[in-house]
């Protein structure tokens, strides 16, 4: 019996130890659940507002024309009379060829329409007194009709010569070769005393229309409704590459007519006046559309936004500071502000920098622009917690 007794406090007490080690194991782990470092995070308040749309894509300066001059008649190059790069008007004269071989054939058709209008002219002559003698039945009908012929023919002559004539001059014309568009005109490409020909493809030079110019430039397909809605004629600004500095002010032009399957994107076209020339061929630019304005709706900084594999999310700051990963549909994002759809409410304190250091359940300390804002808007929602209860 003795030994039995001894053997069952052995017992007990090992399974005192075992679940005293337990119960101090589950201590500890509370102890430092409780003793968790919070993270120092920066937050901001969901507020219902109104909200410019604005639509900042990248696009490229397109001239309005682009015209590579080339000779419409073969023949040697004798004057370039432009400056490279100089501005020229529509109708200007930029290089001349050698004229000579044109007025040669001009002449010459001269003197052949010359000689053919005098036979038409005796043929007429003839007709008209043989009209006569018939009337007196002093010559034969079949003399008449033969002299009517052959004044036709004559007609027919003489309407070929003023054709191969004009054709003539046209050519003549032809060799001096004239700006089609006012433009700025490019390097030039070939030099006086050079043999040019119509069928080259290189062309003599480059002009290009800055004055008017337009901007290309390509929005995501689903934002398309909303351009659409605000209407074609709306303000656009471009800035350099940097973004930092506004190079000029213009209107929505035109929009394509079809959406590109491959990108998902259409393009839209902006026309600017670029007086000043600071709009230049091919270059590239930052575009911000003005289309209208968003009324009441959710607003966040952009930053609390963030994208994962399931979509766009937010963490929503509680009253005890324990952040919640929330799952949220962004409607739109200009500069700094996001507009939100749904997944959040008005008043809800979102964390808005140091999103890369938190999980969901994360304990926080906030500070930063916004947070004694955030911390009255906990505090009311907190209180109307309680009430409810």
């Amino acid at each position: 019996m003795r030994k039995i007794s001894v053997a069952a406090v052995l017992v007990l007490l090992a399974g005192g130890v075992a679940g005293f080690v337990q119960h101090a194991h589950s201590a500890a782990q509370k102890g430092h659940a409780r003793g968790e470092q919070a993270t120092p995070v920066q937050v901001a308040v969901a507020h219902y507002g109104n909200m410019a749309v604005q639509l900042n894509e990248l696009g490229t300066v397109t001239p309005r024309h682009t015209v590579t001059i080339t000779p419409r008649v073969d023949g040697l190059l004798q004057h370039v009379l432009f400056r490279e790069g100089q501005t020229v008007k529509a109708g200007q004269v930029l290089e001349t060829l050698d004229p000579r071989p044109f007025q040669v054939v001009v002449d010459q058709w001269v003197g052949q329409l010359e000689h053919d209008q005098a036979l038409l002219d005796d043929a007429r002559l003839d007709l008209s007194r043989y009209q006569g003698l018939l009337a007196r039945d002093s010559i034969g009908s079949q003399q008449v009709d033969t002299q009517k012929a052959l004044v036709k023919q004559y007609q027919g002559t003489v309407a070929s010569d003023r054709g191969q004539l004009a054709n003539a001059r046209l050519q003549l014309e032809f060799s001096r070769v004239t700006a089609p568009v006012t433009g700025r005109v490019g390097l030039r490409l070939i030099d006086a005393g050079n043999m040019v020909h119509a069928a080259q493809t290189n062309g003599l030079v480059l002009i290009t229309q800055t004055q008017p110019i337009d901007v290309v430039f390509a929005i995501p397909a689903e934002q398309l409704a909303t351009v659409l809605q605000a209407g074609r004629d709306l303000p656009v600004d471009v800035y350099d590459q940097s973004d930092q500095h506004r190079l000029a002010s213009g209107r929505l032009l035109a929009i394509d007519n079809q959406i590109n399957t491959t990108t998902g994107t259409v393009n839209l076209k902006a026309t600017f006046v670029n007086r000043d020339d600071r709009l230049f061929p091919n270059e590239f630019v930052n575009v911000h559309l003005q289309a209208g304005s968003l009324q009441h709706v959710l607003l966040v900084p952009l930053a609390a936004v963030q994208t994962g594999a399931k979509g766009a999310y937010v963490y929503v700051v509680g009253p005890d500071h324990v952040v919640h990963l929330r799952p949220v549909t962004e409607a739109l994002a200009a500069g700094e502000t996001a507009a939100l759809r749904t997944g959040l409410a008005e008043g809800e304190v979102v964390v808005t920098d140091g999103v890369d250091r938190l999980h969901d359940g994360s304990r926080v300390t906030t500070g930063g622009a916004g947070t004694d804002k955030a911390h009255h808007h906990s505090e009311r929602r907190a209180a109307g917690g309680k009430a409810g209860q």
